[in-house]
């Protein structure tokens, strides 16, 4: 390619893609690439799998729930059938995701890239390429573990992707990956650990709010073991020996199959992005609000990838992406804005939370907080679930400062909040909504 790119994309996930195809149909010339397959870590290695498995899980626990309630006979899952399932959806995706760059006049290459300058880069098989803008969006990847045996571990893509479930699994870390995936293996029958090095898990969420779901972890077998400083992993037996410190005394425990859970870091290394001058901040790309680079203005980056205020999450990455666009092709300094994102720990129920968590809250002033344990309301209760609670907080006038929530469907009762704090309205407006009857959002008006 001996013509200078109006636009390089680096990265083929939803920020990328995007970015590419926005660039494109305002009539720049744009090519992409991605040394793995187009679509991403959400759509191939996260989210979308993830609840795809989730789905097998969550049908067995529905049957458990009302076990004695008018459902008998036993529901288990067929872990080789599930993954089928999981790939109907992903298997296509690549292709698919080509197809639409393709069709939007996007040029797609495939290979690992790096910059030699400031307007230049090298993808393997494609030689150097000029540009006058490029977007990176080449994700995150996970934390480097730094303890004997590291390498024994798997990442998330690797467990999405097992053809047999193992028998005992070890989850290291207390985030998002190792509670969702332990829910999927539990209901699956895995004898399930977790191995926390803190004291607190899930901090980004609602501590009281956590700790029905610790509760409710423990019911369906799955062990959390906090403050527990992982020192090594052995072979024992053809399997995995975890030896781990708490409370100053060591204890070890055996496993079939250990995870890496620990935190995902963004999957810059390669891009020596010295070559072109491009700072980085925070293990990401340093970026202006507006998402530019501030030591080298051709390049932006979008998404897990820019050291950015915005979460490392799916919806902030795609609109990281097409503002990033907008800015690139109008030379404008548009800032995201990234207020009501929610984030939802897909768990069995899921964790759920919009807008500042209390102490955030009380930080700012005089708040009120409404906590309410909602697992004796009617939309637990015809489900058999035990466990449910909602927290929302007010300012002094009413206005929605922040939302958390535990309990089935909540993921979606969030997205009503996630409006309210977006366009700043009040407990009283939102009451005011007239809901469907008997659904999730009828039981809004008496959450606060």
């Amino acid at each position: 390619m001996t013509d200078t790119l109006d636009l390089i994309v680096i990265g083929a996930g939803m920020a990328g893609i995007s970015a590419a195809k926005k660039c494109a149909r305002a009539g720049w010339s744009v090519a992409i690439v991605d040394e793995l397959p187009y679509g991403g870590t959400c759509a191939l290695r996260g989210c979308d799998p993830k609840k795809m498995l989730r789905a097998g899980a969550e049908a067995v626990e529905a049957a458990r729930r009302l076990a004695g309630k008018g459902v008998t006979g036993e529901t288990r899952i067929d872990w080789p059938a599930l993954m089928k399932h999981k790939e109907s959806f992903t298997d296509p995706v690549p292709e698919s995701m080509e197809s639409g760059l393709k069709e939007a006049g996007v040029r797609t290459l495939h290979g690992r890239a790096r910059f030699t300058a400031e307007d230049r880069i090298e993808i393997d098989g494609h030689g150097e390429i000029a540009f006058r803008h490029a977007l990176i969006a080449t994700g995150a990847k996970p934390r480097p573990l730094d303890f004997p045996g590291a390498e024994r571990l798997i990442d998330s893509t690797d467990f999405l992707n097992l053809a047999e479930l193992p028998r005992r699994i070890v989850f290291v870390g207390g985030g998002y990956i190792s509670f969702e995936f332990a829910h999927i293996a539990a209901r699956a029958g895995a004898q399930v650990t977790i191995l926390d090095r803190g004291a607190r898990q899930l901090k980004m969420f609602d501590p009281d709010l956590v700790d029905m779901l610790l509760e409710r972890s423990r019911a369906a077998g799955i062990e959390i073991v906090a403050e527990a400083v992982l020192e090594s992993v052995e072979e024992a037996d053809g399997a995995h020996r975890v030896v781990y410190r708490k409370a100053g005394e060591s204890h070890a425990i055996d496993a079939n199959l250990v995870v890496h859970g620990a935190g995902r870091l963004p999957a810059i290394d390669h891009l020596d992005l010295a070559a072109a001058g491009i700072e980085t901040e925070n293990g990401g790309v340093k970026v202006t609000p507006w998402l530019q680079s501030p030591s080298n203005p051709r390049i932006f980056a979008a998404g897990d990838t820019a050291a950015s205020p915005g979460k490392p999450l799916t919806p902030v990455a795609v609109f990281e992406g097409k503002i990033a666009a907008s800015n690139m092709l109008k030379d404008k300094r548009t800032e995201p804005d990234y207020t009501g994102v929610p984030s939802v720990v897909f768990t069995i129920p899921e964790l759920a939370r919009v807008g500042l968590l209390e102490e955030e809250a009380r930080a700012r002033g005089d708040v009120e907080v409404s906590f309410t344990d909602t697992s004796g309301w009617f939309s637990q209760k015809r489900l058999g679930e035990s466990h449910a609670g909602a927290k929302v907080i007010t300012d002094k006038d009413g206005k929605i400062l922040g939302a958390h929530m535990f309990g089935p469907d909540y993921a979606e009762l969030i997205n009503v909040f996630s409006l309210a704090i977006k366009l700043g309205l009040t407990a009283a407006q939102v009451k005011a909504m007239p809901a469907a009857y008997p659904t999730g959002a009828s039981d809004i008006g008496s959450m606060f």
